[in-house]
This record gives structure tokens, C-alpha cells and sequence, in this order.
């Protein structure tokens, strides 16, 4: 595999003008289907369309990600959230295996809480879980894809997945962002590592 020399001025410049450049564009080809996918949605989910939820993003910094809401509010007998696989709904399954509940997201990314391509923004109950290698992870722009997400997405364990996110800061250029961008066309062209191995999504990070 090609290793890849960081840029600073790319990293803590460009790379911001290039993700609104490229989310505006996007947003704006793909508002029709971000129209229609509102619609069923909200039929879907009585009226709930879209999944708000704090997350941490550039230095832990919380903000409120968006995405399309792929899943119902089914509860158990006691009041608890049955499992995924259960919630998700047929419209939901559809949206989650063409990735286009990443399509809110284009969003956060306009208005500068994430980017294009870098760490996915992760639970904001996982920040004392980390250690401080993984930690830096949020040295820059979590990413509505990224290293990780092209190497497995949620087919791989969480130690694997914080090594590739940790490898990619250090290592933060165009050449390289215009690679993943390229493999996330092609996975999601083919459907792959929407899920794990045991799960319709993927397990809780419970610490190392």
C-alpha cells in the first residue's frame, strides 16, 4: 500500500474550502432525492424523517450530526428500545444499504462541523474510553467517510477501526482523500461493511 506525507496547508486550509465546495454541489444534485427520501421516511417514522444527536467532533468539540432516520422508536414491554435489526424499517434498510442516510450529513458539513472525508464522529459516551493515541482522532473534521469506512466500515473490530483513523490524521493530504472518495463510490456501489458480524449496525465500543 502507497504511504502517504501529510500537508499541513491542505490539512489546516484547503481541505475546509474544498468540503464546502464539493458539499454544496452534492447537496444541491442530490436535493430532489433528498426530497423524495424525506417523504417516505416520515410516513415511515410518524412523522420523524430525520436522527439528531450530539456527537464530538474537531478537538471534542459537541455539535448535533444529521442523518436520515432509518430506524423506529419500537419499545419492549419495560420501555427499552427493541434491537436494531427489529427497528429498522424496509425504507430504512434500503436507505442504510445505498448509504443514503449519510446524505443529512452534507449539512454538518456545510455549515463546518464536519468533513468530507476523516473519522467518522463517533458517541459523545465514548470520550473517556479513549486512550490518547486514540484520542487524536479528533485532531481534525470528523467525516461523513473516511479511512476506516473503506478498509471495513462495520465489518471490522473497534481496535482495527481506531488504528486506521489514527493513521489517517497523521497522515492528512489531498492525494490520499482523493483516494477514499473514490473506494466510498465503489463500496457503496457495492453495498459493503453496512454491518458487522453480529449485528445490523455496529456493537458499542465499551473501552480497550
Amino acid at each position: 500500500m502507497k504511504d502517504y506525507k501529510k500537508s499541513p496547508i491542505y490539512a489546516n486550509l484547503l481541505k475546509r474550502w474544498l468540503d464546502l465546495f464539493v458539499a454544496v454541489i452534492m447537496f444541491t444534485v442530490l436535493l430532489p432525492l433528498f426530497i423524495v427520501v424525506t417523504a417516505l421516511l416520515a410516513v415511515a417514522n410518524n412523522g420523524k424523517p430525520f436522527f439528531f444527536q450530539r456527537r464530538p467532533g474537531r478537538y471534542g468539540r459537541i455539535f448535533k450530526v444529521i442523518k436520515f432516520k432509518t430506524m423506529n422508536d419500537r419499545k419492549d414491554k419495560d420501555g427499552n428500545l427493541l434491537p436494531d435489526a427489529v427497528r429498522l424499517t424496509p425504507i430504512g434498510k434500503f436507505v442504510r444499504r445505498t448509504s443514503l442516510d449519510e446524505v443529512p450529513q452534507l449539512l454538518n458539513v456545510i455549515k463546518g462541523d464536519m468533513s468530507i472525508i476523516g473519522p467518522r464522529p463517533l458517541l459523545e459516551e465514548y470520550l473517556p474510553l479513549y486512550s490518547k493515541e486514540q484520542m487524536t482522532r479528533h485532531d481534525v473534521r470528523p467525516g461523513i467517510t473516511g479511512w476506516a469506512q473503506v478498509n471495513g466500515r462495520n465489518t471490522i473490530s473497534w481496535q482495527q477501526k481506531f488504528e486506521y483513523d489514527v493513521w489517517y490524521v497523521n497522515r492528512v493530504c489531498f492525494p490520499l482523500d482523493f483516494m477514499i472518495l473514490g473506494q466510498t463510490f465503489r463500496n457503496v456501489a457495492k453495498s459493503e461493511g453496512i454491518s458487522s458480524d453480529t449485528s445490523a449496525t455496529m456493537e458499542k465500543f465499551k473501552g480497550n
